[in-house]
């Protein structure tokens, strides 16, 4: 059965590719989420000889993640060169060897059992084929390989999308789809049992953040590289009366008192091991989610 095109793949690498250059500055996320995925595997007493690092693109997460002594070689996917080439430590060597290929994250260059640890930080939700995605890294894993993945949840962004929708349906008499689907917490840990993953566990961090206005958060999304690339988006660019009145709209219902807006992004951690007699599981209809 064809999976359901959910995003617009092409549109998802163009947003990544053109926020390289200013990834910096927008990476608060990437930052915060690699720092929980050190800590977690640092509280795990082994050592990981290989270990995949899937599609990292800011500078500062490569920093942290580099800060894992347990790990000897990184090897490290990227969808262009320009996603890592615009890493000024990329070019500095690194305190462990590390190799940077080019790679899908939907189509995984990684030979079976051959991996130790696999990590995705702020990638996989944009994957169409998410429980291929699972299966796959699953069998790249060694017996007692370890995969820790990073998701946005389906909370994320709950009042722009609130907001937008409101807007569109006053001003233009009709709504479009404006923030990407995301799973749940529930749906991951399904996906990765189902991908054959042993004591799997899924958990859930929601983080609030303070912008100016609504217009400065579309901004940040923009410089993160994580716009609306949902396949059935509209493709021609919001009015300007559309986006004001949402910005009203958004500073009405979500305004804090010193004068800004709030904005919930819903983190995901998968966590998921491998081992000799775990097999991917058939997919339910209900699991074709992704």
């Amino acid at each position: 059965m064809a999976i359901k095109k959910l995003f617009d793949r092409t549109a998802v690498a163009q947003h990544r590719f053109r926020s390289a250059n200013q990834l910096s500055k927008h990476d608060f996320l990437f930052r915060e989420t690699s720092s929980q995925v050190v800590e977690r595997i640092g509280d795990i007493d082994r050592d990981f000889a290989l270990a995949v690092d899937i599609n990292r693109r800011s500078p500062s997460a490569t920093d942290i993640l580099r800060t894992l002594s347990c790990v000897q070689t990184w090897v490290v996917t990227c969808e262009t060169l320009n996603t890592i080439s615009t890493n000024p430590n990329i070019f500095t060597p690194p305190p462990v060897k590390e190799l940077n290929i080019i790679a899908d994250e939907e189509f995984l260059p990684l030979g079976k059992g051959k991996v130790d640890l696999i990590v995705s930080v702020l990638s996989l939700h944009w994957a169409n084929d998410l429980p291929g995605a699972l299966i796959q890294i699953r069998r790249a894993l060694r017996s007692s390989g370890l995969f820790i993945g990073v998701l946005l949840g389906g909370e994320t962004l709950t009042e722009l999308r609130q907001a937008l929708v409101q807007a569109e349906c006053e001003v233009e008499g009709g709504a479009s789809p404006r923030v990407s689907p995301f799973i749940d917490v529930a749906q991951a840990g399904d996906l990765l049992a189902r991908a054959g993953f042993t004591l799997p566990v899924s958990d859930i961090d929601t983080l609030s953040v303070t912008y100016p206005n609504a217009i400065s958060l579309m901004n940040d999304l923009q410089g993160m590289g994580e716009t609306n690339a949902a396949a059935d988006r509209r493709r021609n660019f919001s009015r300007r009366s559309t986006l004001t009145r949402a910005s009203a709209i958004y500073a009405d219902q979500f305004g804090t008192s010193d004068g800004r807006v709030q904005a919930t992004f819903q983190i995901i951690y998968m966590v998921g091991w491998a081992s000799d007699t775990s097999q991917p599981k058939p997919l339910s209809t209900a699991s074709k989610i992704c």
